[in-house]
């Protein structure tokens, strides 16, 4: 299998969701093994940490078992626990195929895990009312907490949302919400997008743009205005023409495509750009390389979210990081202590850190926030 670099899927996950095809196409069958580390690596073509992290999920998930020096074998798949007997936390994803959430649902489950709970995941599968239904399921089925990522792209509490908050009922967000009452753990975004035109301010590039993640969406505006407040920190104006707004009803690549062509087409030209997101910034790499555009020789690019894939893009990509995982990890935590009837903070804001690759131009290593 050749892994699909505009599948925002994580590479592991790829890996683990084929491994599972297999086995449930009776390919692999009880007890064969799967191969070496080695065998996989080059397979796949991928790291050997990333092979280790699907192979791990998979023998959590008990798909595989592992033998000390013999290897990995398929395993024959135990019957679940009955939820009446558990303590259960219900997790509400936008989309599983988003490597953002995946990472936070990893987080999440080896911490409640880790805690005695068990975790039950869903996908909303881009539909609103499917987040909606999920909700009140996991309700019904009796779980004793939620942790959402709505759906919603004003990042505004739904309806059904307002219920459960105004019900009492113990729930965490970690897509970003507007409102300040709702619970929600994240990132400090606007911290993180002062980090990427900071950076490439200090590199002494002069016409820095920014491309938003749509007209319309409330964390664009966050981010940009942690752009705006790099500048002006460092005696730049801001430009009104150096912010290029991606057309938010396509997916974010072809956003980002679109607009890396439409950029590349300009008289004048932006040297660098701080981007939205890592999907959005691929997107922009691509136009831009295709229009015959050197990355970082031409334009400089940073975006947001670091993603795996970042790292494999034609130039790598310089980027802001999520602490995904331990964003996941902290959600559990808070929501457990919510269900426990503690009074944990409403939000909690974690920071992020910029991973410096060679699409700015800059060697590669990462620097803490």
């Amino acid at each position: 299998m050749a892994i699909d670099i505009k599948n925002p899927m994580p590479l592991y996950q790829q890996i683990a969701e084929e491994i599972k095809a297999k086995i449930k196409s009776g390919k692999l069958k009880v007890g064969d093994a799967i191969g070496s580390h080695s065998d996989l690596t080059a397979q796949y073509q991928v790291s050997v940490i990333t092979v280790k992290k699907a192979l791990s999920d998979l023998i959590k998930e008990g798909y595989l078992y592992s033998r000390v020096g013999k290897g990995t074998f398929v395993a024959r798949k135990s019957v679940a626990t009955s939820l009446s007997r558990q303590k259960t936390v219900g997790l509400v994803l936008r989309d599983l195929t988003n490597p953002f959430f995946s990472l936070i649902a990893h987080g999440a489950e080896k911490k409640a895990d880790s805690l005695g709970y068990n975790l039950f995941l869903s996908s909303s599968i881009g539909r609103i009312d499917k987040e909606e239904t999920l909700i009140s399921r996991f309700e019904a089925m009796g779980v004793d907490g939620m942790i959402i990522a709505s759906l919603s792209q004003t990042y505004r509490a739904t309806d059904e949302i307002k219920r459960l908050h105004q019900s009492g009922f113990p729930y965490l967000m970690v897509s970003y919400i507007h409102e300040p009452d709702f619970w929600y753990v994240g990132t400090d975004h606007e911290q993180g997008a002062y980090l990427a035109t900071e950076h490439l301010l200090n590199f002494d590039y002069k016409h820095i743009g920014y491309v938003t993640g749509g007209k319309h969406n409330l964390l664009s505006k966050l981010r940009q205005k942690g752009y705006e407040r790099a500048l002006n920190d460092y005696g730049r104006r801001f430009k009104k023409d150096l912010i290029f707004e991606i057309d938010d009803k396509k997916n974010r690549f072809d956003a980002g495509y679109e607009t890396g062509k439409k950029i590349a087409r300009l008289t004048k030209k932006p040297d660098a750009l701080f981007i939205y997101s890592d999907m959005v910034a691929l997107g922009v790499m691509k136009g831009l390389s295709d229009s015959d555009l050197q990355i970082p020789r031409d334009i400089a690019l940073v975006g947001f979210d670091d993603i795996e894939r970042a790292q494999y893009a034609d130039v790598p990509l310089t980027t802001v990081h999520q602490p995904t995982e331990e964003i996941g990890a902290t959600a559990v935590e808070i929501l457990i202590e919510r269900i426990e009837g503690k009074t944990p903070s409403v939000k909690t804001i974690l920071s992020p850190s910029l991973v410096v690759r060679e699409s700015c131009g800059q060697k590669r290593h990462k620097s803490v926030a």
